[in-house]
Order: C-alpha cells, then sequence, then structure tokens
C-alpha cells in the first residue's frame, strides 16, 4: 500500500494501486480509455512541444491521461469513480481529464462521484476523506509564494490542518479505508 514500514507515512500512490485498493476484484471496468489529448493549437512551453510531454508521461505511467475513470464495486456497492495520478502531469487538468470527469458523473444519476482537482470538483463529495499526512492544495507552495508575494505558512497545505478547519470530514490511514 505503499506505507513506510518503519512509520506509516503515507508515500506516493499511482491511480491504478488505488483503484486496486478501493475497488473489489473483478470488478473494475475502465472507461473512455481511448480519449488522448491533442494538440490542436501546436502548443509549445518553454522546454518542449506539448505533444513530446504527452507522449513522454504516457511512457512514463502507462497511462494516457490524468485521470482515470470507470465503474466497479466498493464491498459490493456500485460506484463511478474518477481517480487522479500525480505522475502525469501532476494531474493537471485539460480538456481530456475535464471530459472524462464529465462523462463518470453521466454514467448514472444513481452512483456516487468522486474526482480529484480540489479547486473544481475535488472538495464538492458529500462525504470527504483524505490520508494522513496528505498535501492538498489548489496551488504549490512556491506558486503561491510567487503569485502572491506571500509566504505560505507551514503545514497549512496538509491534511491535518484543513481538517481542523472543517475541509474535510474524516482522516483515514490508507489500509482501514475500504472499510469506511
Amino acid at each position: 500500500m505503499n506505507l513506510c514500514e518503519q512509520c506509516g507515512y503515507h508515500l506516493k500512490m499511482s491511480s491504478s494501486d488505488r483503484i486496486e485498493l478501493s475497488i473489489d476484484p473483478g470488478t473494475w471496468e475502465p472507461m473512455d480509455e481511448d480519449m488522448v489529448s491533442l494538440d490542436p493549437i501546436e502548443f509549445h512551453s518553454e522546454e518542449e512541444p506539448y505533444k513530446n510531454r504527452i507522449d513522454s508521461y504516457q511512457r512514463k505511467t502507462g497511462l494516457t491521461e490524468a485521470v482515470q475513470t470507470g465503474i466497479g464495486q466498493l464491498n459490493g456497492i456500485n460506484v463511478a469513480i474518477g481517480v487522479m495520478d500525480f505522475q502525469f502531469m501532476g494531474g493537471s487538468m485539460g480538456s481530456v481529464v475535464g471530459e472524462k470527469i464529465t462523462l463518470i458523473l453521466c454514467t448514472n444519476p444513481y452512483i456516487p462521484t468522486t474526482g480529484g482537482v480540489t479547486a473544481s470538483f475535488g472538495m464538492l463529495g458529500d462525504i470527504i476523506i483524505a490520508e494522513p499526512n496528505a498535501y492538498i492544495a489548489f496551488a504549490g507552495k512556491r506558486v503561491i509564494e510567487q503569485t502572491l508575494n506571500k509566504t505560505v505558512p507551514e503545514g497549512s497545505q496538509a491534511a491535518e490542518y484543513l481538517f481542523q478547519k472543517g475541509l474535510f470530514d474524516l482522516i483515514v490511514p490508507r489500509n482501514p479505508l475500504k472499510a469506511f
């Protein structure tokens, strides 16, 4: 489960591992795997063309996009989920990620849904659960400090701090998570 054996610290976890942890074996049915990002405006960053960056992340992660969506069962209950993967361009939300999330929301009005991008949909769930020591933010500390020219207080983007401020319902370690 990507836990430190010495201290129990929750290490990074891929979206595939999170799906395996959450969804009952043999019930996962991915959706929209054939959707991939295009580059209609031939965007170039300082480093390399966008298409090259996408190709690089696809090779590195084995994913086509920053989100995996699908349906399955969680303790025998039908669910539709979208799981973001930070290792794919930092979990960036582009047109395909947005479309896949929109489509998962439309699967069935009776299947609960969830997401991961805090600013747009991650905090809209009925019940919000975070892992211990999770880093949760709209933007990274460096970006905020450069943009606002203010110092971000240490720990202010940690799950425990945000829980104390009422942003989450529970903080649950990874091992018993499925029971909640």
